[in-house]
């Protein structure tokens, strides 16, 4: 493997639970090595404001807008990476300038496909300037520009981690705040799209009527009853039926349905709707999968892995079993598009974006006290 490059990746994406932050060496076209990682979890405080951004993020009709409350929480959040990569470094007795890129997801505060915006706070220039390493951000916008989804982008980096995991094909499911899942064959064809809703009900559920973040292993879905008329009566949205690739915003699906049930009830029928949306995503791809791969905060949850199982005929295993570590799948996956966006290589594709043809994206930032743009 020639030309290897150490980069690191940074992940906060849809969920507000914290910064991923890994390392890998690579190519950006196979994986020499994965390094550490870590999470740095977000605190109440900022939890709140993110939870402001969202709701103000409603207004934004441009994506450089930033009304409200926004332009101050990019900035807190962008310092708070800038913190997570000194302690992860520091950590790790990584020296910061073996660091030849860092890929900076952001925290998604709006995602509307049909509109072509995507809006992720984090200021890439700031944080090359705050931890003196260049960044490749804003992955998603050349995408929308041309007409593709914006989602998702992991499906490439998916497809060389997979490299010789089998059986084909596979599908790589990453349950954050919203699901997504990548399908590939023996040939590396790749398929993907947002399945439905991840974490995200779940946890504004239990942040509105369960007293906490999210429901640990999923306990509290364990011991209610499931509402089938609702999870079916949910399943009838149209998005479900539509064509991939598609991709959803965090906020498309609300908890109306749920009005009135008992808060462990109400646990166990979302927790179901977000292991049938995954399996009725079966209906559009080539191929039914040999294989399930669950990544993400999603696999954590016992309660949505057995229903996930019992919906779907092949075998459902967690990222640890094939070998992988499903908290930091996609920080090293942004470490993976930083490389392959610096060498002109494509990140989006017609099967997992719609976009017409395969197309790189990222904005470079350097930090003014290191060497101008590495070349590809």
């Amino acid at each position: 493997m020639k030309d290897l490059v150490r980069s690191i990746g940074l992940m906060s994406g849809t969920s507000m639970d914290g910064i991923d932050v890994a390392v890998i060496e690579t190519d950006g076209t196979r994986v020499a090595a994965r390094g550490p990682s870590m999470t740095f979890p977000y605190d109440s405080r900022m939890r709140d404001l993110l939870a402001q951004a969202i709701v103000q993020a409603r207004d934004i009709r441009e994506r450089r807008q930033r009304p409200g409350v926004l332009g101050d929480v990019e900035r807190t959040l962008t310092e708070q990476h800038a913190h997570a990569v000194s302690a992860f470094l520091t950590r790790h007795g990584i020296a910061r300038e073996t660091i030849e890129v860092m890929g900076f997801h952001g925290q998604t505060v709006l995602h509307n496909s049909e509109a072509g915006l995507t809006v992720q706070l984090g200021d890439g220039p700031l944080l090359a300037e705050l931890t003196q390493v260049p960044v490749v951000y804003d992955l998603r916008a050349r995408d929308m520009e041309l007409g593709g989804q914006g989602a998702p982008l992991v499906p490439v980096y998916h497809r060389a981690m997979l490299d010789g995991i089998g059986p084909r094909p596979v599908a790589l499911v990453n349950v954050g705040g919203v699901a997504n899942v990548t399908w590939i064959n023996a040939e590396g064809e790749l398929v993907a799209f947002d399945t439905g809703p991840g974490n995200a009900l779940i946890d504004d559920w239990m942040a509105t009527h369960g007293g906490r973040t999210y429901d640990e292993d999923g306990a509290l879905a364990a011991a209610g009853r499931i509402d089938d008329e609702v999870v079916r009566s949910f399943c009838d949205h149209a998005y479900f039926a539509a064509p991939a690739p598609k991709s959803l915003d965090r906020n498309a699906f609300s908890l109306d349905a749920m009005a009135g049930m008992r808060v462990e009830d109400g646990a166990a029928t979302l927790t179901a709707i977000t292991a049938e949306t995954i399996a009725r995503s079966q209906a559009h791809m080539p191929e039914t999968p040999r294989l399930w791969i669950i990544s993400g905060g999603g696999r954590k949850n016992s309660t949505l892995m057995r229903m996930l199982s019992d919906r779907v005929a092949a075998k459902v295993v967690k990222a640890e079993a094939a070998g992988f570590d499903g908290d930091s799948i996609e920080a090293e996956a942004w470490a993976f598009l930083a490389v392959r966006s610096l060498r002109g290589l494509p990140i989006t594709f017609p099967g997992t974006t719609g976009i017409q043809a395969p197309e790189c994206g990222g904005v470079y930032a350097g930090p003014s006290g290191r060497s101008p743009r590495p070349s590809p």
